[in-house]
């Protein structure tokens, strides 16, 4: 095994796997076993798994099968911030959700109506993921199309039939980098990780406020473009620095290898030291999780 896929690595965005088309033909016991074998295989030996919520299991259902790896999976809770009650915050932690993840909101993530989750969230240290920018999937119109790619084709129909698994009340409005600076400015301790460097289109947003808000970073996940963005407009370790970048999948069994491998070509494209690799595969994520104290310069 190459020496890249040994080393330590945290997913922070990794979802629990679900059969879209299908989800009364899925088995949680099986696909829970498929996503853990496939995360091993790949050197991932922490994930923090998002359950419940919108869709899929409940939460409490879903810790039943997080807890066959409880080496693996560090639980955390998909929440509707409109929906949800601190009190429902504090239950979710107290029978073992250390985190939680935000997509397709209702109102700005910043929005006074969600202090309550924040201020809870804060006092009993859970991280929170949020989705950056536009919400992907189906057809990526910049590299294909469905007039010249069959599998485009398929793509599309397949969306039209399932409906797009979201709300049509969302939008990347509500889900900017900048948002995290209010928060951040409103509750200091309280982790946020923007997913996706902070989405395509708000790459300068998401730098700024991980320059300057001490617990606020970005994850690489959201495919092959993110990946390549982050090297050709030197977001990693120039407009971003290392201490502010985590790793995560975002994607299905069959992809989480690949991208690792990605991750390895952007460490040698921009000239990381094994120190800094060290940080974006695992140490960030371990701080921000309370697996492992933050490191501090000697005097």
């Amino acid at each position: 095994m190459p020496e890249a896929m040994t080393a330590k690595i945290w997913d922070v965005h990794c979802h629990f796997p679900r059969n879209w088309e299908n989800p009364e033909d899925s088995d949680p016991a099986k696909e829970i076993d498929l996503r853990a074998d496939a995360l091993r295989a790949a050197g991932v030996v922490k994930a923090s798994l998002l359950s419940g919520g919108r869709m899929g299991l409940g939460y409490d259902e879903s810790l039943v099968y997080a807890r066959r790896h409880e080496d693996l999976f560090v639980p955390s809770a998909m929440i509707d911030p409109d929906e949800i009650t601190p009190r429902e915050v504090r239950r979710l932690h107290s029978i073992g959700y250390r985190g939680l993840k935000m997509i397709g909101v209702r109102r700005p993530y910043d929005d006074y109506k969600y202090f309550g989750v924040y201020q809870v969230a804060e006092e009993l240290d859970m991280p929170i993921l949020m989705h950056m920018g536009v919400i992907g999937g189906g057809v990526d119109y910049s590299i294909t199309h469905p007039r010249r790619d069959p599998k485009a084709v398929e793509s599309l129909e397949r969306m039209v039939r399932m409906g797009r698994n979201q709300p049509r009340d969302v939008s990347a409005i509500r889900m900017r980098p900048f948002h995290m600076d209010t928060i951040a400015n409103n509750f200091p301790s309280l982790k946020l990780i923007g997913a996706h460097m902070g989405g395509t289109g708000n790459y300068d947003e998401a730098a700024s406020v991980t320059r300057w808000r001490h617990n606020v970073y970005l994850d690489l996940s959201g495919g092959d473009t993110i990946e390549r963005h982050a090297v050709e407009r030197r977001l990693v370790g120039h407009e971003i620095g290392v201490e502010k970048i985590t790793w995560g999948s975002d994607c299905g069994n069959d992809e989480i290898g690949p991208h690792v491998s990605n991750l390895e070509r952007l460490f040698d494209q921009v000239a990381l030291t094994e120190d800094q690799k060290h940080r974006i595969r695992w140490a960030n994520a371990a701080e921000v999780f309370g697996f492992e104290t933050p490191a501090r310069a000697a005097e």
